[in-house]
């Protein structure tokens, strides 16, 4: 994919992004580029801004000053309308599912399709039942209800109406969070698989350090109200600064790392 401008066009840039609540800062001066077609992560502490700035990219919250382009749009000049339009090539994964539990799974996965389209019923379950073939899962899941599943469907079922859509543009937060090494292990090859069969960028908030190693592309280490650190998992690992170092001088940190020969970075793909 080297050379190919529209793989390296970018599909998220912020500049000089600054947001506060009262006297907290959260970002200050915050810059970041997302490259159509790759997998991208966003890592920091608690309190380092990550879910905020998820917010600020979905138009869920406005920043104080900066700027922020998704998909080519200034975000904070949109119209309602427009606005709209933009969010529909977005999809979302939030990190507890976010579906209605009196709703069945394929009534989740189609809602977004009965709210911003004019397809019958019909056909709208027929490609609900075709996105859960897509994440794996199985016909007669759609049937049941989000309490029903298990915390690895229930992930898979929340990506799935992440992807009814058909969106351009994939946020995925905490996508392996509570799961056990299996099923996270499947839904990092279910990752990779979306992004190489479709083309979709996709931005992770993730703090497992298996995800990061083995799926994303780049990672933006944020601390301080910036972007400490942007790159591979294995050039941030030669890094030095102390917000970094501690993604990989611990325990986990160093057991996640996999040999040097079997690294893989951005340019390599």
């Amino acid at each position: 994919m080297q050379g190919d401008e529209k793989v390296d066009a970018a599909v998220i840039e912020i500049r000089n992004l600054s947001t506060r609540f009262g006297d907290h800062v959260v970002h200050d001066g915050l810059d970041l580029q997302v490259r159509r077609a790759e997998i991208f992560a966003l890592v920091g502490g608690s309190g380092s801004g990550k879910s905020t700035l998820l917010r600020e990219m979905i138009l869920l919250h406005r920043p104080d000053a900066g700027t922020i382009r998704v998909l080519g749009a200034d975000v904070q000049s949109l119209d309602e309308q427009d606005a709209l339009a933009l969010r529909q090539r977005l999809g979302v994964m939030f990190q507890h599912g976010g579906l209605f539990g009196s709703l069945s799974v394929r009534e989740n996965i189609g809602l977004p399709l009965r709210e911003h389209t004019g397809l019958d019923d019909e056909l709208i379950d027929e490609i609900a039942a075709w996105k859960l073939e897509l994440t794996g899962l199985a016909p007669e899941t759609g049937l049941q209800y989000p309490p029903e599943l298990s915390g690895g469907m229930l992930k898979r079922a929340s990506l799935a109406r992440a992807l009814a859509l058909d969106p351009e543009l994939l946020f995925l937060d905490e996508p392996t969070a509570g799961l056990d090494p299996t099923s996270a292990a499947g839904v990092d090859e279910l990752v990779k698989k979306l992004r190489d069969l479709f083309g979709l960028t996709i931005v992770i908030i993730s703090h497992d350090l298996d995800l990061l190693w083995q799926v994303v592309d780049r990672v933006a280490v944020l601390g301080e109200g910036k972007v400490q650190g942007v790159g591979s998992m294995s050039e941030l690992a030669q890094m030095d600064h102390p917000l970094i170092r501690q993604y990989f001088d611990g325990p986990r940190g160093r057991a996640a790392q996999p040999q040097q020969a079997g690294e893989k970075t951005w340019n390599q793909r």
